[in-house]
């Protein structure tokens, strides 16, 4: 009786250990042969890794539609040239005291029949006895910011002139000890749209030190 109990125990551990080996080899990756593997037999494919940087891969990027820069807005328009812009001038309502001219507006009026662009700060010359080939160019100091200004046809655009002021009567004198100038016509550059020669339509320019101060063209009538 104590033989066949230990033959019974024996082969009850050798039908566990089978019964375990058959099951080990049954799972997914229990064995070389059926790794990767799922139980149907069709291939396993691995999970898709996630990023927790909040960065977006460069397949991402190139679908997402998104631009890596904004464009400036255009105008629609060109750029004006000389013959699209006739030039006049006249003393500004505010202006240095003194007896000189003080300062003046260009005004330049867009005669081409379409729309057009200006932008910056004009150059400015005196034209000795009005002779633009006798310039005398001004020092120039800017003054305020520039931007694109779109001139409709017939439309306006302008810029203000402020000069060192001619001091006394007469002749006058400036207050740096220096001659006062005058000239009969000034040749005012418009960057891009060429220079224009234009007269006060009230009186000649004089002014002290040959410096200006220039307001950036402008679609807003200065005073």
């Amino acid at each position: 009786m104590y033989g066949i109990g230990i033959r019974r125990v024996a082969t009850a551990m050798v039908t566990a250990s089978a019964a375990t080996l058959l099951m080990t080899a049954c799972q997914p990756g229990g064995s070389p042969a059926g790794a990767g593997n799922s139980p149907s037999g069709a291939p396993v494919k691995p999970a898709a890794s996630t990023s927790t940087s909040g960065s977006t891969s460069p397949a991402a990027s190139a679908t997402s539609g998104s631009p890596t820069h904004t464009a400036t807005p255009s105008t629609g328009a060109k750029a004006c040239g000389l013959p699209d812009l006739k030039a006049s001038m006249y003393q500004a309502a505010v202006r240095p005291d003194g007896t000189g001219t003080g300062a003046a507006i260009v005004e330049f009026t867009n005669v081409s029949g379409k729309a057009c662009t200006v932008q910056g700060y004009p150059t400015v010359a005196g034209a000795g006895n009005g002779s633009p080939e006798k310039n005398r160019p001004l020092k120039v100091t800017t003054t305020g910011g520039a931007s694109t200004v779109k001139i409709a046809a017939g439309g306006k655009a302008w810029t203000k002139l402020t000069f060192v002021q001619v001091q006394g009567e007469a002749d006058g004198y400036c207050k740096s000890a220096a001659t006062p100038a005058s000239y009969p016509t000034l040749v005012v550059g418009v960057p891009g749209a060429g220079a224009h020669q234009v007269a006060l339509t009230d009186g000649v320019i004089a002014e002290c030190d040959d410096k200006v101060t220039v307001t950036a063209l402008s679609a807003a009538k200065p005073s």
